[in-house]
């Protein structure tokens, strides 16, 4: 009984869905323009995106000049956004927003576009030109909507964005320290403290520019000792300053700091 009421489901789903097929196909193939436009709506609007993107597509093309270009538009980047096509969505956006800087969906627009940019932005470990680009489009964004009430939204989104440029920038610089490229490091770590002041990982770069530079002048031909030993001891006061005497790292900083002294003692004999 239970297997001939699932063949006769079946069955019936198969007619409906082949039924299904042929009007779709029938509607591709129609000269009908109006009724074109009122199957993608409703497409759209049972969620079958993957139908309604191919029938505004056409639409597009079709009302290019006209006042319903606009909504098409419109329709076609949602659809895209809800595929989940967020590369298609953010160019259809951002296109949207241009070509249509008065509507009253242009701040939508410009919204989603840098979201898109945001939710293409990979793991910090990989290339960083989305995270850069949603950044930057999220900025745009408020610059031209100052008072959106998506302000704080956006912001976090891009706190969020710089934390992971961060991380990216305090690996490598890291990387360099763990592969004895103490110039290289050195560099790296300043430059991190530079664009990300309120790094949380600061007292351990502070730190670990104090080592790098000490290990650097260790390791350098002598005319270039002292310099760099003065580099060393100028870096640990700096890193007292910031941290005085009960930092997490001060004992092994006192400990480059001495012997950078007593190796530039040894120069003056």
């Amino acid at each position: 009984m239970f297997l001939k009421a699932m063949r006769s489901f079946t069955a019936i789903f198969l007619v409906f869905f082949i039924s299904s097929c042929s009007e779709y196909a029938k509607i591709l193939k129609s000269s009908d323009v109006e009724m074109k436009y009122k199957k993608a709506i409703e497409y759209y609007d049972e969620e079958e995106y993957s139908k309604a993107l191919s029938l505004f597509d056409e639409l597009g093309t079709l009302f290019r000049g006209t006042s319903r270009s606009e909504i098409v538009h419109y329709y076609i980047a949602n659809c895209h956004f809800n595929l989940k096509d967020h590369y298609f969505a953010g160019y259809y956006y951002k296109n949207y927003a241009k070509t249509y800087p008065k509507s009253p969906k242009a701040e939508e627009a410009l919204y989603k576009s840098a979201y898109c940019s945001y939710l293409n932005s990979p793991t910090h470990s990989l290339d960083q030109q989305e995270t850069n680009q949603a950044i930057e489009e999220f900025q745009l964004f408020l610059n031209r909507f100052p008072q959106t009430e998506l302000k704080d939204s956006t912001n976090a989104m891009i706190s969020e964005l710089r934390s992971k440029l961060e991380l990216k920038a305090y690996e490598n610089a890291k990387l360099y320290y763990q592969m004895e490229e103490y110039k290289s490091a050195t560099l790296s770590l300043k430059n991190l403290l530079k664009e990300f002041p309120e790094s949380p990982h600061r007292e351990e770069i502070e730190f670990l520019i104090v080592k790098s530079s000490y290990l650097l002048a260790a390791n350098s031909i002598d005319s270039k000792k002292e310099e760099r030993y003065a580099a060393t001891i100028e870096s640990y006061h700096k890193f007292v300053d910031e941290y005085g005497s009960s930092g997490k790292y001060i004992k092994q900083a006192e400990s480059y700091y001495d012997s950078a002294l007593r190796e530039l003692d040894k120069m003056k004999f």
